[in-house]
């Protein structure tokens, strides 16, 4: 049987304007995850 995702939360990258979804390796700290990857958070200033 395939494995279904549940409906997982969601946030908007304000570099980018991409929507990222969140990740088990975000569970900790989802409440501080901004960015949708490390280039964008990288370019913040760029902005």
């Amino acid at each position: 049987m395939p494995h279904k995702k549940l409906q997982l939360p969601e946030k908007r990258c304000p570099v980018c304007g991409l929507m990222f979804t969140w990740r088990k390796k975000w569970q900790l700290n989802w409440h501080s995850v901004i960015y949708c990857s490390e280039r964008c958070r990288r370019s913040k200033s760029a902005e």
